[in-house]
């Protein structure tokens, strides 16, 4: 008899915080992603065969909402949630019309470059989203195009342009990893002149 494949999951948890595993899509391809070498963490596999719809991930996190008081839910897997901007639409309205919850979203900070022609900011501030964590990983556009291996042009450009608009409307924050090539003090002083918070992840190597 073949082994039971694992189903993916769709809603996982870390800590007091839920998260949201919509798609396995990336505008970038970073050297050192984890997902690179892992199919997910804790337990957890994060590796989709195919995309959730909204509908589907509501019905996921149904079933897990109230088994603790959670304290953020928040868009983050094994892809760039911006990839599917909708979704994250209607699963947050879902949210804030049934649950009292923070509603957070990792990102690379591409999403005007993954939306074009689309009012990003404002639809969701307008579907309730509450905080925005962007993952810059560089001090300039030479290392973020080394590091971090931007699909679409001008991506550097366009994140620090996100950040500082998101920055307006959200509690905001600025994240890198400790890897060699960035310059820690430069991004925390690019962080505070476009109002956003700063947070330094610890990077941890892969290869095992």
């Amino acid at each position: 008899m073949l082994p039971t494949k694992k189903p993916s999951s769709i809603v996982y948890w870390l800590g007091n915080n839920l998260y949201l595993n919509i798609t396995n899509q990336c505008s970038n391809n970073c050297y050192y992603c984890f997902r690179k070498y892992k199919n997910g963490i804790d337990g957890f596999d994060l590796k989709l065969h195919r995309e959730p719809s909204p509908k589907e991930v509501v019905q996921q996190l149904q079933r897990v909402l109230n088994r603790k008081n959670w304290n953020e839910i928040v868009f983050c897997g094994f892809g760039e949630p911006m990839e599917r901007l909708n979704c994250i639409l209607e699963v947050t309205g879902w949210i804030k019309k049934h649950f009292a919850k923070v509603v957070r979203i990792d990102t690379n900070g591409q999403g005007y470059l993954l939306n074009p022609r689309r009012e990003v900011i404002r639809e969701l501030k307008e579907a309730g989203v509450d905080k925005i964590s962007v993952g810059l990983n560089a001090h300039n556009e030479a290392t973020y195009v080394y590091v971090c291996k931007p699909k679409l042009k001008n991506a550097f450009e366009n994140v620090l342009k996100f950040i500082e608009n998101a920055s307006e409307e959200f509690s905001t924050e600025l994240t890198t990893i400790t890897i060699p090539e960035v310059n820690i003090p430069e991004v925390r002083e690019m962080a505070r002149k476009m109002g956003a918070a700063f947070r330094i992840r610890e990077y941890i190597p892969c290869f095992w």
